[in-house]
């Protein structure tokens, strides 16, 4: 049996498919071109992004630049600061130094070495360091005294420092060296 020869023609009932086709492949070509605007929209706003963080990350570094410097400068203006304090002391070593030792008596050097030392200690007060320098019968604290040695004293309470034997020193309560003491039995 032979088939009826068929239409290239479209019949009545292909054209509502072929306006769903229609309709399918607008509605694709509306969407591609809605994410393409949106990929275009996202990659303007990763180089945004990236531009961005590159500032920030070129900021942080011109940050810790301008840090490093100025804690720098602030260290060499503290050495200076000190230094300038204490040179008048170095002044009257050198001007003790000048004296004949012939007619110096050992009193009198005692009384400078003294004086200048006093004035060392005030110096170092006006840049915030603390003399550490228990007296007999003060409480030992460990965390500012060292214990050299148990050395008995009478009206000393027993684990209590009897002498110190090497003042300690802290700045801005934070210690630099302990004091070394002698502490009761």
């Amino acid at each position: 049996m032979i088939d009826p020869p068929q239409s290239n023609s479209p019949s009545s009932d292909d054209e509502p498919q072929d306006i769903g086709r229609h309709r399918i492949v607008d509605e694709t070509t509306e969407l591609i071109d809605d994410l393409q605007s949106q990929l275009e929209l996202a990659k303007v706003a990763r180089d945004e992004a990236q531009d961005a963080h590159k500032r920030a990350l070129a900021d942080f570094q011109n940050y810790q630049r301008r840090a490093s410097n100025s804690e720098r400068e602030a260290k060499q203006q503290g050495v200076r600061a000190v230094l300038q304090s204490v040179v008048p002391v170095i002044d009257h070593f050198d001007m003790a130094l000048l004296h004949d030792s012939e007619k110096v008596t050992a009193k009198q050097v005692l009384d400078g070495v003294r004086l200048i030392k006093e004035e060392l200690l005030r110096i170092l007060s006006t840049h915030g360091v603390l003399v550490i320098n228990p007296k007999p019968n003060d409480p030992f604290d460990a965390h500012r005294h060292e214990a050299i040695m148990h050395q008995p004293s009478d009206g000393v309470e027993a684990g209590n420092v009897t002498m110190t034997l090497r003042p300690g020193f802290e700045i801005d309560g934070r210690l630099v060296r302990p004091a070394q003491v002698a502490v009761a039995p």
